[in-house]
């Protein structure tokens, strides 16, 4: 088949790959399609990304994970074209990543790495970067700035960078990385008010935030950050909006007994 070449043409190729992964997701099959049409248009690194993190997602949500119609084999198999190739691995790998399955996550990568034809994408690389960073390793932040070298500010690559940062709780200076992250132009946060907290409506990006501002103990911050997220969630988006939920009741609870244990610590000097 003969890729679309002009803009309009792959544009409307591209919007038909998405659609049909999300509205076909019930067929077992569907990764393997998805795999065609990407092909079918030459899809490259970034595009693949953006595809497949969202079909990873969509069949979570429906009950129907990627994990349950592909396999490790199906990710590190040498005998299909790059493009095919490189539409498993990000949907798998995505899959694994959207699970918390960090480790497995970390093993399959660099398996991949081994036995694959070509060097591995900045996506990939950035999927393993959230591996290890969810597990709090310290070689992932090093692995985090080779892949901020290559990035080019690419939205689903810095998102899952965040992530990472937001998982990995025992990071050195964790939560100062991800709120220096936010402010990347390509998340669309903001720098008005240079504190971090950013004046962005990306409901993901200000969780995020919230959260890391939590750990910092700046929770009026992190309450106007959560605030933000929840009005800026789409409707009918019911797990996000639990997830948010949840953090805010994460943050009233660290003030107030941030509040509560301030003025015993103020009293409880040595006597003069």
């Amino acid at each position: 088949m003969t890729p679309p070449t002009n803009r309009p043409d792959r544009a409307a190729a591209l919007h038909k790959a998405r659609a049909r992964a999300t509205a076909t997701a019930a067929v077992p099959s569907w990764p393997l399609h998805l795999a065609e049409d990407l092909h079918g248009i030459r899809a490259d690194w970034k595009t693949s990304a953006e595809v497949c993190a969202d079909a990873a997602w969509a069949a979570r949500s429906a009950g129907r994970s990627v994990l349950g119609l592909l396999s490790p084999e199906d990710v590190l198999a040498t005998n299909r074209d790059p493009i095919t190739t490189r539409t498993l691995a990000h949907l798998y790998l995505s899959a694994l990543r959207f699970d918390f399955r960090c480790p497995t996550l970390q093993r399959l990568v660099e398996q991949l790495a081994q036995t694959a034809r070509q060097p591995l994408d900045c996506y990939t690389h950035a999927l393993y970067a959230f591996a290890l960073l969810g597990q709090s390793r310290p070689e992932g932040l090093m692995v985090m700035d080779e892949v901020l070298a290559m990035a080019e500010e690419h939205p689903k690559t810095l998102h899952v960078l965040l992530h990472g940062l937001w998982l990995g709780q025992d990071l050195d200076e964790g939560a100062e990385r991800l709120l220096a992250l936010s402010l990347r132009p390509a998340l669309a946060t903001g720098t008005g008010t240079g504190t971090g907290t950013g004046t962005g409506t990306d409901p993901i990006v200000l969780f995020r935030t919230a959260g890391a501002l939590r750990r910092l103990g700046r929770y009026d911050e992190g309450l106007s950050a959560i605030d933000r997220a929840i009005d800026c969630l789409p409707p009918g988006d019911i797990s996000v909006h639990a997830d948010l939920v949840r953090e805010r009741s994460l943050l009233c609870a660290a003030r107030d007994l941030h509040q509560h244990r301030s003025p015993t610590r103020a009293s409880s000097g040595v006597p003069s």
